[in-house]
């Protein structure tokens, strides 16, 4: 333990550095919505993790509610055992954007940080999808339980369901 605090802790610094290049240029945003998400549990493996998780997104607009489904991966520190998660974002796009249904599906990277001991709380900044426009802010720090410590990089890809 001696020695994964002190490269948590140095990783945390190193994320911290790199958040501003990877937030949403700076332009006037609107949020879109929530995007919902179920985490299953799972054991993270020293350099990372891989966990699906499935989705639902709430338009601000009041219009249908679309469901994804997906993967979350992690590299970095990531060490220990986590039961089902739940996460929040707001979803977020330049002011001058039209959502489409469906834009959610694709690939997005950023910063992640999270600590639990029996329950626990972390935060995952991302941004992507398709065409790089939408930006996924925590609206709440995600909620879990279990024994983990992560911080890295996350990976989240989304697909829309098929209905």
């Amino acid at each position: 333990m001696k020695t994964i605090l002190p490269a948590i802790l140095a990783l945390g610094t190193a994320l911290s550095a790199a958040t501003p290049a990877l937030a949403v240029q700076d332009v006037d945003t609107v949020k879109l919505g929530v995007l919902n998400c179920t985490v299953e549990g799972g054991t993270g493996w020293v350099f990372g993790s891989s966990k699906n998780l499935a989705c639902t997104y709430a338009p601000a607009d009041g219009s249908a509610e679309e469901v994804y489904v997906g993967t979350i991966n992690k590299f970095g520190v990531d060490i220990g055992v986590t039961g089902k998660t739940l996460m929040s974002w707001a979803v977020v796009a330049p002011a001058d954007s039209a959502y489409a249904s469906g834009q959610l599906a694709g690939d997005y990277v950023g910063a992640t940080a999270e600590a639990t001991f029996a329950a626990g709380l972390g935060a995952n900044v991302l941004v992507g999808n398709s065409d790089s426009s939408i930006a996924l802010q925590p609206v709440s720090v995600q909620a879990q339980e279990g024994v983990n410590v992560a911080a890295g990089i996350a990976e989240l890809k989304l697909v829309a369901a098929q209905g």
